[in-house]
């Protein structure tokens, strides 16, 4: 089974600390080289002590469940013949809390633009049925507890 890591990496620097005023930003470090700027939700922790123009947890997990399920329907699409020109997907968590009490993203929506070229349209429901299958494939989509739906759309572009 793959294993999959990333090194967080916080310092207080010159703050009190146990006062709580201290910065949420961090750094998160891929083994691919990739240095993410972090910090906590602005909605969780105010502004100066979150940095608002990096990425959050919340905002990571949605990208997350996008990526996945992108790179699963132009594999699928691929597979199938269908030449995908460019795909965009304006993605959004939403908090809540679950019936247990406790507090979580209880819903991802995706909703990806997707431009189809290369002559043909796809057939009525095709590329509904792709992002089906893509969802079915996503192993982060399947990690989290909260409902992940999609809704999709599409559109022809010129042949390359």
């Amino acid at each position: 089974m793959a294993s999959y890591g990333c090194t967080v990496e916080w310092s207080r620097a010159d703050a009190v600390f146990t006062d709580q005023k201290y910065s949420r930003a961090h750094a998160w470090r891929f083994d691919g080289g990739a240095v993410v700027a972090a910090s906590s939700s602005p909605h969780s922790v105010r502004v100066p002590l979150s940095d608002p123009a990096a990425v959050d947890p919340e905002e990571a997990l949605v990208a997350a469940v996008s990526s996945c399920h992108m790179l699963w329907f132009l594999s699928l699409a691929a597979q199938r013949g269908i030449v995908i020109e460019s795909y965009r997907d304006a993605a959004e968590g939403r908090m809540g809390t679950f019936g247990d009490g406790q507090r979580g993203i209880v819903e991802v929506l995706l909703r990806p633009a997707v431009l189809v070229g290369g002559g043909a349209a796809p057939a009525d429901g095709e590329i509904d049925a792709l992002h089906h299958a893509a969802h079915e494939h996503c192993d982060i989509a399947h990690s989290i507890r909260g409902e992940v739906r999609v809704q999709g759309s599409w559109r022809a572009g010129g042949a390359r």
